[in-house]
């Protein structure tokens, strides 16, 4: 497991969320981009580090899929909090 060398950016809410909940389920990056493939989602192995790094934007489209693949709210990803209806 590579350790991050650059801090996190600002250009999104849900890349350190989405890196750490993929570690929590010992998921790999290449496991992630291939249900991502699955999906219609094409993103290369680069910008799923950024996004994680929170370098680079996250459209709507990888969100949602992010979220399923995940098992995880959309709204989680974009709080860190539950929703509470």
């Amino acid at each position: 497991m590579r350790i991050r060398k650059k801090p996190l950016g600002d250009k999104n809410l849900v890349g350190a969320r989405i890196e750490s909940i993929r570690r929590n389920r010992g998921m790999k990056q290449k496991e992630l981009l291939a249900q991502l493939q699955v999906r219609g989602v094409d993103i290369n192995a680069s910008a799923l580090s950024k996004l994680e790094g929170q370098l680079r934007t996250v459209t709507d489209i990888e969100l949602l899929a992010f979220a399923e693949i995940l098992d995880v709210d959309v709204f989680w990803l974009l709080t860190g909090e539950s929703q509470q209806l």
